[in-house]
């Protein structure tokens, strides 16, 4: 990425005739940030340092009462920011206690400057709380290339410290965002016996989104005890099947990580993967997570639409999901959603150089219950054309394509891309 790039333009809106996706209509554990309330054993702040402008907040701290127990995905793109090697250097050898996020600056291929920005800053915080630098992990986002400026950073962390609440995740959710149109946040609930833990989850993210991680920020916090191992397998699951499964423009970048942590304050025995309680601990997260992802992908930058890429009677679960993406992070594809045009055209062909072996004359394409295409033949009349298009002007749809080749199945979501989107990444700076 060049100087002045952005990791992932995601905020609090940028001028123009953006128009939100209402993501509550998208997921029953979409919940708005302000009203997420508490969970034992957290703690959640936000303050303004000067990186953003107009004087909005831009630094999120996340605070455990204890030591938690930590699991992290993240990005698979080489290029990875400094703060970002820095926790994951810090995950592997302690558990950690504190979460400090900056938007404004992604301090991303800064070199040195930025690594001692990242340990001078997580210091600054550590020391205001009264607790071990390594316990502090950080995570940042924004403008590439651009060194951070840690004094600010640094004389902010009092504040930071004393704005810490248990009911301040709806402060975090908004210190964390860019150019988002909104805060995105999810919760749920998990049983086990009498007891009933809470998970919380608040993320950020509208552009430089794809697969493996999709660019985000995203953090996961609960009450259950939970046993470390079992919460990695936990979060690398459902991760591949709720953030590993949305894209809005292709580009994953230098930032990315879903943090989990646990505070076990809840009480019990820790869940290790070994009973009911522990599924129904993989569904909730799950649940928090997709909610989460499809928030995201519903604030594609200028996104009006969210289509789910269906692709069914593919030879394996692996030719479905490669087809899929072929056909979400199809441009052709993208430009036709927000034109609501049902060009199947676009979408076989799309399908066709997926490097899936098929027969076409076997294919099927349909945009909800109306087929345009199959075996070979086009059955796109002015009727269904019609009917198909007021399906696209939905803000949430399936687009379907079944190979003929086998009985796997697998899904993607994608987004329509329009002159927003262009306008946006043409103009954006932190």
């Amino acid at each position: 990425m060049a100087t002045g790039t952005t990791d992932a333009p995601g905020g609090t809106g940028a001028p123009g005739a953006a128009t939100r996706i209402d993501a509550r209509a998208l997921h029953a554990r979409v919940t708005p940030a302000g009203e997420l309330g508490s969970i034992a054993g957290f703690r959640w702040g936000a303050c303004a340092a000067g990186l953003k402008a107009g004087g909005k907040a831009d630094l999120g701290l996340l605070v455990c009462d204890a030591p938690a127990t930590a699991a992290a995905v993240a990005t698979t793109n080489r290029v990875k920011a400094a703060p970002l090697v820095l926790m994951l250097e810090r995950l592997a050898e302690d558990a950690p206690q504190a979460v400090l996020v900056n938007s404004g600056n992604a301090n991303a291929a800064t070199g040195a400057a930025g690594r001692r920005a990242a340990k001078r800053t997580t210091k600054a915080v550590a020391s205001a709380l009264g607790i071990p630098a390594r316990s502090v992990v950080p995570a940042s986002t924004g403008v590439i290339g651009v060194p951070l400026p840690e004094a600010p950073i640094v004389q902010a962390a009092p504040e930071l410290v004393a704005s810490l609440s248990p009911e301040g995740a709806g402060a975090f959710a908004e210190a964390i965002v860019t150019t988002d149109l909104g805060t995105k946040a999810a919760a749920s609930t998990v049983g086990r016996g009498k007891r009933r833990y809470r998970m919380v989850g608040v993320a950020k993210g509208a552009g430089m989104i794809h697969p493996n991680l999709a660019t985000t920020l995203a953090f996961v916090v609960t009450d259950a005890p939970v046993r470390k191992r079992f919460l990695r397998r936990a979060l690398r699951e459902a991760s591949d099947a709720t953030f590993n499964r949305i894209t809005v423009d292709g580009d994953t970048s230098t930032n990315d990580v879903i943090l989990a942590l646990a505070s076990g304050a809840g009480g019990g025995e820790r869940l290790s993967g070994d009973d009911a309680g522990s599924k129904r601990f993989v569904r909730a997260l799950r649940e928090v997570l997709e909610a989460l992802a499809l928030q995201v992908v519903a604030d594609g930058e200028g996104a009006q639409h969210v289509a789910r890429v269906r692709v069914e009677q593919a030879p394996s679960p692996e030719a479905a999901l490669a087809v899929a993406r072929t056909v979400g992070t199809s441009n052709l594809v993208k430009t036709a959603l927000h034109g609501c045009d049902p060009n199947w055209g676009r979408i076989l062909a799309a399908a066709g150089r997926a490097g899936v072996p098929f027969d076409p004359e076997k294919a099927e394409v349909r945009i909800g219950d109306h087929v345009l295409y199959r075996r070979g033949e086009a059955l796109m009349t002015p009727e269904v054309e019609a009917a198909a298009s007021a399906v696209m002007q939905a803000p949430l749809y399936d687009l379907v394509v079944r190979l003929g080749a086998g009985r796997a199945k697998e899904y993607v979501w994608t987004c329509d891309l329009g002159h927003e989107y262009v306008r946006i990444n043409a103009d954006y700076r932190s």
